[in-house]
């Protein structure tokens, strides 16, 4: 309680008042009128908000108890005030401490505020939503991306690359094909973007891929639901600085287990916080399942009904048997599709990380299930990043440093090539230029997990939005290619020959087709497909309530419902045979990268502003790192002379030749001004031709600059574009040169 009344001890007035109040109650009053300030009270208080460190939690605690301090502080001067008995000394010191109390809850309420709009890692202080602005205003000012067309006023969810965002998306795909179909010699495959409604029928998306939709009962305007119910937790989460500690561990765990919601959960939950239309305030319809797949036909008569594909992972699974067989029929392999896949998105928000077209770069790593470990595992086992196992999760932990090694043979992470594909993925992320403190690996929880699942992890980055899952790695076990089998009635199986034969038991089930085209007819086929597609432990089953009953209900999913078996319909047996080989279904490791949000999280970490030369003004730069820049130099001749400009023309000439992409600017603008245009490009590098015989190349963000012959700049470029050196290793070699007034 003294530091309550802190900021009023300055004087020796205010002093002396305290201690005559405290050494003289009132005399008249039958209970003490603050009887919070006691000696001990205000050591353990004191201690207590020393000790109290900034983070969210402990800052929203002590907001709700000084407000509730502030609350029985008003409560005791307006009793003080109506008893007559009490003097002006004593009415005036408790006025000040309900003033003391008040500002230290607006003073706390300030910084809990600043924690929870601040982006700290942004570097210049602003709030996610001034920053997010000031990056996409940048971004679409200078053509990166754009709404798809604008001029109509676009359409939710589409957009538009321009010329230096379709650089930056075709080198990151480059750097893709690189890194993992090069490195593992994976074999890409290009599948059409219209797919056939069986093939989606097979793989449950026709079925299952929705999302919860509701409605604004007046108007019809559509909504996700979990989406009005995410954004409702995390504005009270952000915004609401009087939220108790339990209602905000309340609002947490509904985020937390927000996917595992079923229609009526959320429904309830939209109810329970009162949630309305967002543009309306109308009251919201129950919520319903919508499927997000853009529904087509084949051909012109309609009648063969398609779905332009929500993902590309199926025209690899469907095309396995070929491709085992390219593969010289050996185990493992992998392959990989980059294209457009497309999702009916309800109400897309987010810019590019929620779109209704976008690319993917899927791979499929077909591996024995009783053999998942990975030859070059050794290369990645011993990195250290953030991972987020789904214990700490759980016990409301925050992310940590493992090694990749450890995690792995912990059983954090199933298996070997698991977490050869993380470690590879980590790579990838940190050589794009994403932020590796704000990169974690996040172990999807069980109710998240899909029921076939071994294990999965998404790489989640961090952007203004918070942590963004832009790539999921998963252990599918075997479960798509037994559904195409299944459908298809083609056997999606590898095999595993022996050096010598082994006797084996098998398992042998046997349809009686007479019998059973006797008594189903039309639907004999089925009944007999799904009889042989019993496992083991199914077929035994039904084999003993046969012999003890006499019939069994057994239930055929292809029909959608139950039918009777008798005992002469089917024989099910176990006999010794020998065998010369194995037979089994592959499973499947998934890495799965959506391109779009790679490349948005990256224009994030990538920007930064800084102060003009004459510090008038703050400047726009992106850091893309020249893998991925969209230009990798510019060529600036210093004044407009017809011999610095052939110069120029020559270095173009022979930058073209070298491939490296480049741009000449020979605009009457100051130089300083033309480095400024083009670091707000990410171009890494600047030549500036201010002689016959020699340049200056300058690097963007240290802005160091060099001297080189006109005849090295493009092997120079071409080094360290390419990543054969870094700029420091170029610095050693060449002389440094003082960029004078040019910045």
């Amino acid at each position: 309680m003294f530091l309550y009344f802190r900021p009023y001890l300055s004087c020796h007035r205010h002093r002396l008042l305290l201690s005559t109040f405290l050494r003289n109650p009132n005399p008249k009053s039958s209970k003490p009128l603050l009887p919070c300030l006691l000696p001990h009270s205000i050591r353990r208080l004191s201690g207590q908000i020393a000790a109290m460190d900034a983070t969210v939690d402990s800052l929203r605690r002590a907001v709700s108890e000084k407000q509730a301090a502030a609350e029985k502080q008003g409560e005791i001067v307006r009793a003080m005030k109506a008893d007559s008995g009490a003097s002006k000394l004593e009415i005036d010191a408790a006025v000040e401490g309900l003033k003391g109390l008040k500002a230290e809850v607006s003073a706390l309420s300030a910084e809990l505020q600043a924690k929870l709009a601040v982006d700290g890692s942004n570097g210049g202080g602003l709030s996610r939503e001034a920053f997010r602005e000031k990056v996409v205003n940048t971004l679409e000012r200078r053509l990166f991306y754009i709404p798809s067309f604008k001029i109509y006023r676009g359409v939710a969810g589409l957009y538009d690359y321009g010329p230096p965002g379709c650089a930056i998306k075709s080198n990151v795909l480059a750097f893709w094909r690189q890194h993992f179909v090069l490195e593992e010699n994976m074999l890409e495959v290009d599948c059409p973007c219209v797919t056939p409604e069986v093939v989606l029928k097979a793989s449950g998306h026709v079925d299952k891929f929705t999302d919860l939709m509701v409605k604004d009962e007046k108007t019809g305007t559509c909504y996700r639901a979990d989406h009005l119910l995410k954004d409702y937790c995390k504005e009270k989460l952000e915004k609401d600085l009087t939220l108790p500690v339990e209602k905000a561990e309340e609002l947490k765990h509904v985020l937390a287990v927000l996917d595992d919601l079923s229609a009526e959960e959320l429904g309830a939950k939209l109810k329970e916080y009162g949630i309305t239309a967002p543009d309306t305030k109308n009251p919201l319809s129950d919520p319903y399942p919508f499927n997000l797949m853009f529904s087509t036909s084949i051909g012109p008569s309609g009648l063969s009904p398609g779905y332009m594909r929500p993902e590309t992972a199926q025209g690899i699974f469907v095309n396995f048997k070929d491709l085992y067989y390219y593969n010289g029929n050996k185990l493992p392999f992998a392959a990989a599709q980059i294209g457009q896949a497309f999702r009916n998105e309800i109400s897309p928000r987010q810019g590019l990380l929620r779109v209704r077209e976008f690319t993917l770069a899927e791979i499929e790593h077909f591996v024995d299930p009783n053999n998942k470990l990975h030859t070059k595992f050794k290369d990645v086992a011993d990195l250290e990043f953030l991972m987020f196992p789904r214990e700490e999760q759980m016990s409301g932990k925050s992310s940590r440093k493992l090694r990749l090694s450890d995690a792995v043979s912990k059983g954090t992470i199933n298996n070997e090539t698991l977490g050869y594909f993380i470690g590879r993925t980590y790579l990838f992320l940190t050589s794009l230029g994403i932020n590796k403190d704000r990169l974690r690996f996040r172990q999807h929880l069980p109710n998240e997990m899909a029921h076939y699942a071994a294990d999965c992890w998404d790489a989640e980055i961090e952007c203004s939005y918070g942590w963004i899952e832009c790539v999921g790695i998963a252990d599918r076990s075997a479960y798509d290619l037994h559904a195409h089998t299944e459908k298809s009635g083609v056997p999606l199986v590898a095999q595993e020959k022996y050096p010598e034969p082994r006797e084996v038991e098998k398992l042998i089930i046997a349809p009686a087709k007479k019998e059973l085209g006797i008594a189903f007819k039309a639907e004999q086929k089925k009944i007999a497909e799904a009889l042989e597609a019993m496992t083991e432990k199914e077929a035994m089953e039904m084999k003993a309530n046969l012999e003890s009953a006499g019939e069994v209900e057994f239930h055929v999913c292809t029909l959608g419902k139950a039918v009777k078996i008798s005992k002469k319909m089917v024989s099910i047996s176990k006999e010794i045979k020998k065998e010369h080989q194995r037979v089994f279904t592959p499973s499947v490791i998934e890495p799965s990268f959506g391109i779009g949000r790679i490349i948005y999280c990256l224009f994030e970490h990538s920007f930064y502003t800084r102060p003009s030369k004459a510090g008038d003004e703050q400047l726009n730069v992106f850091s893309f790192p020249p893998l991925v820049a969209p230009i990798k130099c510019t060529v600036f001749p210093l004044i407009q002379n017809q011999l610095y400009d052939e110069v120029a023309k020559q270095i173009s000439k022979s930058l073209t030749a070298a491939g490296i992409s480049h741009k000449i600017d020979i605009t009457g603008t100051s130089i300083g001004k033309r480095y400024a245009r083009t670091d707000e490009l990410g171009v890494p590098f600047a030549i500036t031709v201010d002689s016959t015989t020699s340049v200056t190349i300058r690097e963007r963000d240290s802005k160091d600059q060099i001297r080189v012959s006109v005849e090295e700049v493009s092997s120079v470029m071409k080094e360290v574009t390419d990543g054969q050196s870094t700029w420091a290793d170029i610095l050693w070699r060449y002389p440094t040169h003082s960029s004078g007034p040019a910045e």
